[in-house]
């Protein structure tokens, strides 16, 4: 297929007459910046333990807060990762950090910019998302967590309807920002493991050059959509894209219990089509996913998750997780999840286990002990059973 800059028009004005919005502000799951820049889960107002560490820079964050009564928001925050397992492997111990720049800027009243910008990087040999890969098994504890140094995953304009019936982003986007999300699947502040963060079937790109969108269909009812670059490289962005032409293309359709509350009451639909590119040593793939997520009491969140894909090019060819969150009013968090997944280069199955608990000192710094347990790792099963221990923070200024 050679591609087109006509292929980009028609895109957008698909898009933007009929795909994804979700709120006023765009399109903006709980690992998005829009999400981050909140304090707490969006859930409640936050009670928290301790004003920590703004109570330590009063004059910076006051000034941060008049900057944000005119528009512009922004943070910076690190986060670390340290996970240990009993892998009968050279690495049984995986570290690294990411320092991130993001924020918003309210540039009209119905537009903005937003950046995100990135350094992640690892403390030891192996970083924690590779951690898995090491012992040439397929699993990934520590999404996220990589040593791919600085990268621009954000840098993007968003537009929304005066009403918000409808949002479109064009530029450098992160299609997990928005791809089929639901309150535990960020990363940064829950589940750690990747089959339980975007669906592990869907060949997601990294963030690079694409359009999305989405509009509300009814008051409960949306479609978000999404054209991507395949080949993204958030390390060397660029506009590689008109030049070999290889896409990733989403659909989602979804019901919600009202729209300021898409990604925590839930129940979607997603569609996906990645295109063959010989010089990745990638197959073209499709397939699909079903997720389920609703909150009760502002609390509990149970959820089931599904994937299927046809050619497994993605971590797995198929996936089912389920699991229940819990949300405390200190913004403390829980989980447990459990999942089923089957390879692309492998017959049998592999099940994973995750428990963790967030404990929130403020929403400004966080500890997250976890424990994973992975039985029949895929394409290594003589490993056993494999378990890992993990302990994450995250302080934001």
């Amino acid at each position: 297929m050679t591609f087109k800059p006509v292929c980009l028009i028609t895109a957008m004005a698909f898009l933007t007459a009929g795909a994804l919005s979700a709120q006023e502000r765009g399109l903006s799951g709980p690992s998005s910046v829009a999400a981050e820049l909140e304090p707490g889960d969006g859930l409640t107002d936050p009670q928290l333990r301790s004003d920590f560490p703004r109570n330590v820079a009063p004059g910076w964050f006051a000034w941060k807060d008049g900057l944000a009564e005119n528009g512009f928001k922004f943070n910076f925050d690190y986060l670390a990762l340290s996970q240990w397992s009993d892998l009968n492997a050279t690495e049984d111990h995986a570290a690294g950090g990411m320092f991130r720049f993001y924020g918003n800027w309210a540039a009209t009243e119905n537009g903005s910019l937003t950046f995100k910008l990135e350094h992640r990087h690892a403390y030891t040999d192996v970083a924690p998302q590779n951690l898995g890969f090491a012992a040439k098994a397929t699993f990934m504890p520590g999404t996220a967590f990589n040593d791919n140094g600085t990268l621009l995953t954000n840098l993007f304009w968003t537009q929304r309807a005066p009403k918000g019936g409808w949002s479109f982003q064009a530029g450098q986007i992160d299609v997990t920002d928005f791809l089929d999300i639901y309150g535990a699947v960020s990363p940064y502040s829950a589940f750690q493991n990747l089959s339980f963060n975007t669906n592990p079937t869907i060949n997601a790109p990294n963030p690079g050059l694409g359009l999305a969108g989405g509009v509300w269909l009814g008051d409960t009812v949306y479609a978000v959509g999404s054209v991507a670059d395949a080949n993204a490289a958030p390390s060397d962005p660029g506009f590689d894209v008109f030049d070999h032409g290889k896409l990733f293309k989403s659909l989602e359709l979804g019901v919600t219990s009202a729209r300021d509350r898409i990604y925590f009451d839930n129940v979607h639909l997603t569609l996906w089509h990645i295109d063959a590119d010989a010089s990745k040593n990638r197959a073209e793939d499709y397939g699909a996913s079903f997720s389920a997520a609703w909150f009760v009491n502002n609390t509990w969140l149970p959820f089931l998750r599904a994937g299927v894909a046809d050619q497994g090019t993605g971590l797995y060819k198929r996936s089912l997780s389920t699991g229940l969150a819990y949300y405390g009013r200190n913004t403390d968090a829980a989980g447990v999840g459990l999942n089923w997944a089957e390879s692309a280069t492998s017959t049998q199955a592999q099940f994973t286990a995750e428990l963790f608990y967030r404990f929130s000192l403020s929403s400004g710094f966080q500890i997250t002990p976890s424990i994973q347990v992975i039985d029949n790792p895929l394409d290594n099963p003589g490993l056993g059973t494999v378990t890992v221990l993990g302990l994450r923070t995250r302080l934001v200024f």
